[in-house]
């Protein structure tokens, strides 16, 4: 009898799924779909990650007639069920972050003392990191080369779906899948891989056309909230990739780039995995920062009586998910006008995030933070005033989240203090923007000179 075990994580969808049919191809008599709850990730910290992911695994479990999930440490469990299993493999799509990276080692290691090999098929990328490399061998730090290279190196077609599979419930203790509680305020953003692909054929007939121009735009969001679906793995990026290279316009390109981000940065944190919470540059270690106090916390709920800042910090809270355009002002905001460290921030949106993908949302923070891969000069900062204004000019967005500027005329919304009678309920600025970005650059200026 031959048997094998489907490794669930960040792939919990049925098509487009090479680690699937590699399992099916192994265990012809049964295979077995397993989900590990590993402490490490399954954190209660993590309360918006927790809740959606309890919901999606769930649902995937209605939809193959039982996810067999158990909690625990991955390398104890995965080698006992296989080996319960009578399997002879498990296959996973390989993860290149650096827990995870560490995590499959230690399992490929306690399996292969019971004779059971894991197999690694595909990934969450369409390049695995790694793979894009400059004549010499060596990883790329500088995104429009490295996306030269990575569109050149291109990607397999996307694999055909499971309709069906012969899948096995091994007898023994499982996990049940109890719904996390959602935090008070926060609407879940939808679900699963008929979700994904609703949505992205929805993007693509409507908005896909005017990516380009309409991506930063907060206040009409025209954006194809397809990150959860990717970070969970409710849709695989080839399956994107192959519907966007039927296209040729300004937005599809536009959007190809973005994908390609989303592998660089991976690929990026593959190279550096030190990158994940400490600098990329190291010369930024010796910046001097403020310690998070009041300040943190007025960022952190929404109350730096910056509109622009406090609609994203509260977007985050109500939906786990922040405008992109948004996500870099309140970031910059936070390190260069608080002069925090970004981990700090970093770490909040990780927490907060349905979608949060260590690779892009560390190295994204880095590259407003000015210490990372092709990072944004620290000497551009973004003034947050004139960000609202260029990119929500009517005030519509701000609107949306900070209900005390719903009656504010778009001449004053961004910047309510100017009124002759400010807003009541609304807190006036924590900080003198113009004054905070001197202080920014000549604390800047004192590393440059060290270097």
């Amino acid at each position: 009898m031959a048997t094998s075990v489907m490794w669930f994580r960040r792939d919990l969808r049925l098509g487009d799924h090479p680690a699937l049919h590699q399992a099916i191809a192994a265990g012809p008599d049964g295979v077995v779909p397993l989900f590990v709850l590993d402490d490490t990730l399954w954190t209660p910290r993590a309360t918006t990650r927790v809740a959606y992911l309890s919901r999606l695994l769930a649902q995937l479990s209605d939809r193959i007639g039982g996810l067999h999930v158990v909690h625990g440490d991955p390398v104890a469990e995965v080698t006992r069920v296989a080996r319960a299993a009578g399997a002879t493999s498990v296959h996973v799509s390989a993860d290149y972050a650096p827990y995870g990276a560490r995590r499959d080692a230690a399992v490929e290691q306690a399996l292969a003392e019971h004779g059971i090999a894991l197999v690694r098929t595909g990934s969450p990328y369409a390049v695995a990191p790694g793979r894009v490399t400059k004549p010499d061998g060596t990883g790329f730090r500088v995104f429009t080369p490295w996306y030269r290279r990575w569109a050149e190196h291109g990607w397999r077609a996307p694999a055909d779906r499971v309709d069906d599979a012969p899948w096995l419930r091994p007898t023994g203790r499982t996990h049940r899948i109890d719904e996390a509680p959602v935090p008070d305020g926060l609407t879940l953003p939808p679900l699963g891989e008929e979700a994904a692909l609703e949505r992205w054929h929805a993007f693509m007939d409507d908005d896909l056309p005017d990516y380009d121009t309409a991506r930063d735009l907060p206040g009409p969001d025209r954006t194809s909230r397809m990150s959860v679906h990717l970070k969970w793995g409710s849709i695989h990026p080839r399956t994107m990739l192959a519907d966007l290279a039927t296209l040729s316009s300004s937005g599809s390109d536009a959007y190809t780039r973005e994908l390609g981000f989303r592998e660089f940065y991976a690929d990026v944190l593959h190279q550096r995995p030190d990158s994940a919470f400490g600098y990329y540059d190291h010369a930024f270690e010796a910046m001097a920062y403020d310690h998070p106090g009041d300040d943190l916390e007025a960022w952190k709920t929404g109350q730096t009586g910056i509109p622009i800042v406090d609609a994203g910090m509260r977007q985050l809270r109500a939906e786990g998910w922040m405008h992109n355009r948004v996500r870099m002002i309140v970031a910059s905001f936070l390190v260069k006008d608080l002069h925090l460290e970004w981990q700090h921030g970093a770490r909040h949106f990780l927490d907060l995030l349905a979608d949060a993908d260590l690779a892009s949302n560390q190295h994204g923070w880095q590259w407003v933070a000015g210490s990372g891969t092709d990072a944004s000069p620290y000497f551009r900062v973004f003034n947050p005033m004139t960000q609202g204004k260029k990119f929500d000019p009517d005030g519509r967005y701000v609107r949306r989240w900070v209900p005390e500027l719903a009656d504010v005329p778009a001449k004053h919304v961004h910047t309510p203090w100017e009124m002759a009678e400010p807003p009541a309920g609304y807190p006036a600025p924590i900080v003198d923007h113009a004054e905070e970005r001197a202080e920014s650059l000549r604390r800047y200026d004192a590393i440059r000179a060290g270097r």
